[in-house]
């Protein structure tokens, strides 16, 4: 028996298979769960595999948060071959005989560590003029996409052979492994696309804690769904959480201010991580006294008004 419709929320962490974009993705998954309020954060090419995290109901109210967040990938270049698109799916623009070995990837690697710029890959979801790149590319459309800055923590080496090299990263908001692939191959004196990409995790959601469709269809025929969603707050596991009591809680239902000006709500501010002196515009959780979320609040010094409240 399926939830009833509307009655869920929460995320579903999504081991993504081969060949499924990320909005076919969210298709199954309102069709597996009978729900219409459905969204992905972040997206995944149908060549790739690994974490798309799927927010139901209300979580769809915290996308924002977790699109911002940092990401990990493993990912093997094939050297000797460019493609249009970066990646198996594409047509063969250049080739080469170099092969780098391991020592050469090795020492190659801090120049793609830190800060770095990077331009795009046309065949990606970036919009141009309001129109996303990979729909003007397959039009024909000429046109140039912009370098930009982006974050690598943790770039490393995992395997190679005759063919290709397989590799980790830890990165920040979007930063394209594609490109990352073809520069690096550039840098190596040769020409390389990639031929798997699975994502490891996005921000607390990994691996470990992640579901197939199969296994998800299984435990909503057991209607067990609620038990396996991770909660809508996962999303803002990085962002500070403040209890507030029940007349602060329907102070903010009803749209109103709440103000924390006696010593007592100061120290329980400074408690869960929020400085009144120094929170302008800040983002913060707010919960009841039970721990059920309420809602993210937006904190001017001691002010907090409501900005995006869950109803739950």
């Amino acid at each position: 028996m399926k939830p009833a419709r509307n009655k869920i929320n929460g995320w579903v962490n999504l081991d993504k298979p081969l060949n499924m974009t990320s909005t076919q993705a969210v298709g199954k998954i309102k069709k597996i769960l009978g729900m219409k309020k459905v969204g992905h954060a972040g997206t995944l090419d149908p060549l790739a595999t690994g974490i798309l995290p799927i927010a139901v109901g209300e979580a769809t109210k915290t996308v924002q948060y977790l699109q911002n967040r940092d990401k990990g990938y493993d990912f093997t270049i094939t050297w000797g071959k460019a493609t249009d698109t970066d990646d198996a799916e594409g047509e063969a623009i250049a080739t080469s005989d170099v092969i780098p070995t391991q020592d050469e990837i090795e020492r190659a690697l801090p120049n793609f560590i830190g800060n770095i710029e990077q331009v795009p890959p046309k065949y990606s979801a970036i919009k141009i003029n309001g129109d996303r790149a990979y729909d003007l590319a397959r039009e024909g459309v000429e046109f140039e996409m912009q370098s930009r800055k982006v974050h690598v923590y943790d770039l490393r080496l995992i395997s190679c052979d005759k063919t290709s090299a397989t590799l980790s990263m830890t990165c920040g908001k979007g930063t394209y492994v594609r490109s990352l692939s073809r520069d690096l191959a550039l840098k190596l004196g040769t020409v390389g696309y990639v031929t798997m990409l699975k994502r490891t995790f996005v921000g607390g959601f990994t691996l470990d804690n992640a579901i197939t469709f199969d296994k998800l269809a299984e435990i909503v025929d057991n209607n067990e769904a609620h038990e396996d969603l991770l909660g809508v707050e996962r999303a803002l596991d990085d962002i500070p959480a403040l209890p507030l009591s029940s007349t602060e809680a329907s102070r903010l239902r009803n749209g109103q201010k709440i103000i924390f000006s006696a010593k007592p709500d100061l120290e329980r501010l400074n408690a869960h991580g929020i400085n009144p002196l120094t929170a302008k515009d800040e983002i913060v959780l707010a919960v009841n006294d039970n721990g059920k979320p309420l809602g993210l609040v937006r904190m001017n010094g001691v002010s907090a008004k409501p900005e995006r409240l869950f109803n739950l």
